[in-house]
C-alpha cells in the first residue's frame, strides 16, 4: 500500500513538470541575432517606380524685328503741296514678329507676321497685319562633316535674292533695288529647296511661287521658276573679304493679257515677265557692299480697250545700284566693336532702257549702335527723274530707328 502510493505520487510530479514544458515547447522563440527588417524604423524604404515619360513638347523660337523713322520731307512738290510748309512725321515701317520652332527630327516651321501701316483710300488707316512667311521646313540632308546640307519649303516663303541681298543692305533704310523697282516681291507662295555646298563654297536655291507676291492672290495659270547660284570664293581665308559673295540668279514667269477671254480675238500668249541678274556683295564689320546689274523683261498689252487693235509690246527695264557700309574706326583696331558708321548708296533705274531717261536714288547717312539690338540712323533720301523720266524730285531727311530681339 505504501509503494502504491508513492508511484502515484511520483506521477503526479511528473505530470506537474511536464505540462509547462511540452506548451512552451509550442511556442516559438525569436532568433534575435535577426533584424527584422518589417519592423525596423532604420530600414530603407523602397524605390519610388520611375515618372512616366512625357512626350517632348515642340520648342518655340520667338524673335522680332521692328523700324520706324522720323521723316522731314525738304522737296518743294511736297512743300507746295502742304500749304507751303514741309510735311513730317513719325512712322513706323515695319513689325515682324517671327514665331519658329522644331516639329520633329527633320521637320520644322516659321511663321512671320508683317505688321504694316494701311496706305490706300479703300483700307484701314492704322497697322495691318498680313503674312509674311509661312512655311514648314523639311531637312532632307543633315549637314555633313564637309557642311553640306539641303532643305524643302512650303508654304509663304523667300523669293530668290531679295532676302539675300537683305544679308547685306539694311533694309530698315530702305527697300533693296531689285525690290524697290518692282522686280518681285520679297517672299510669295509656293515651294523651294536650299542645298548648301560643301566645304563652304556657297548654296543653291530654287523656288516656284505664284509670282504674284506674298500681298496678292494668285490672278492668272502662270507660276515664276526662279533660281540663284551663290558661289563664296574666299570664304576659307581671314581676309576682310572672306564673306565675297557671287550670286548670278534667274526668274522666269508670264502674265495673261487683259483679252485672254475676249470673245472676239481672244490673246491666249504668254506675257513676258523675265528677269535676271546678278549680285555681288561682302559683309564684314568694317566693310559692308553690295552692287547689283538687274533687267526685267515685260510683254505688256498696248490696248486695253479693244482686242482687235492690241499688240504686245516688249519692255525692258534695267537696273545698276551699289552700296557701301563702313566702320572706318575698326580698321585700326578691329578687334573693338566700333557703334559708329557710315553709310550711302546710289540707284540708277531705267524703266526702258531703250530710251534715255532714267531716276537716281540716293541715300547717305551715319549710323549708331548702342547696342547690338539697337541701331539709330541720321540720313538723307532723294529720288530724282532724269533726261525727261516723268515725274518730280522727291527729297527728305530722316532719323531712322532699328530694334531686332
Amino acid at each position: 500500500m505504501t509503494r502504491a502510493n508513492s508511484y502515484w505520487s511520483a506521477l503526479v510530479v511528473v505530470s506537474l513538470v511536464a505540462a509547462p514544458l511540452a506548451a512552451r515547447a509550442q511556442y516559438t522563440t525569436p532568433d534575435t541575432t535577426k533584424t527584422d527588417t518589417a519592423k525596423s524604423p532604420d530600414s530603407p524604404k523602397p524605390a519610388p517606380p520611375p515618372p512616366a515619360v512625357k512626350p517632348a513638347t515642340p520648342g518655340l523660337d520667338f524673335s522680332a524685328w521692328v523700324f520706324g523713322d522720323f521723316q522731314y520731307q525738304t522737296d518743294d512738290a511736297a512743300k507746295a503741296a502742304n500749304g507751303g510748309s514741309h510735311p513730317n512725321k513719325f512712322d513706323i515701317g515695319r513689325a515682324y514678329l517671327t514665331f519658329k520652332g522644331p516639329l520633329g527630327d527633320r521637320v520644322s516651321y516659321r511663321v512671320t507676321t508683317d505688321i504694316k501701316q494701311g496706305a490706300g483710300t479703300d483700307s484701314y488707316k492704322g497697322w495691318f497685319v498680313r503674312l509674311k512667311y509661312a512655311f514648314l521646313q523639311y531637312d532632307y540632308m543633315k549637314p555633313n562633316a564637309d557642311g553640306a546640307s539641303a532643305f524643302a519649303r512650303l508654304g509663304v516663303l523667300h523669293t530668290v535674292v531679295v532676302d539675300h541681298e537683305e544679308n547685306f543692305w539694311p533694309r530698315y533704310l530702305a527697300q533693296t533695288g531689285v525690290e524697290k523697282n518692282g522686280f518681285f516681291s520679297s517672299a510669295d507662295l509656293g515651294v523651294a529647296t536650299q542645298i548648301t555646298l560643301p566645304n563652304k563654297i556657297g548654296e543653291i536655291y530654287v523656288d516656284v511661287v505664284n509670282g504674284t507676291g506674298y500681298d496678292n492672290p494668285e490672278n492668272n495659270k502662270y507660276k515664276d521658276f526662279q533660281a540663284r547660284l551663290t558661289i563664296t570664293p574666299l570664304a576659307k581665308t581671314t581676309s576682310i573679304l572672306k564673306t565675297l559673295t557671287i550670286s548670278p540668279w534667274y526668274s522666269y514667269g508670264g502674265n495673261a493679257s487683259v483679252f485672254l477671254t475676249s470673245p472676239t480675238n481672244p490673246i491666249t500668249d504668254r506675257l513676258k515677265k523675265d528677269r535676271y541678274g546678278i549680285f555681288v556683295g561682302n559683309k564684314d564689320r568694317r566693310f559692308t557692299f553690295g552692287a547689283d546689274y538687274a533687267e526685267r523683261k515685260d510683254g505688256v498689252d498696248n490696248n486695253t480697250t479693244d482686242a482687235t487693235l492690241d499688240q504686245i509690246v516688249q519692255n525692258t527695264g534695267q537696273l545698276f545700284d551699289g552700296f557701301v557700309v563702313v566702320r572706318p574706326l575698326e580698321f585700326s583696331n578691329p578687334d573693338t566693336k566700333q557703334s559708329f558708321g557710315v553709310v550711302a548708296r546710289y540707284d540708277h533705274w531705267k524703266p526702258n532702257k531703250d530710251v534715255s531717261g532714267y531716276a537716281q536714288f540716293l541715300v547717305a547717312g551715319v549710323f549708331w549702335e548702342p547696342t547690338r539690338k539697337a541701331t539709330l540712323a541720321l540720313d538723307y533720301q532723294e529720288q530724282t527723274p532724269k533726261n525727261g523720266l516723268s515725274g518730280a524730285k522727291s527729297s527728305s531727311i530722316f532719323l531712322h530707328w532699328n530694334l531686332v530681339f
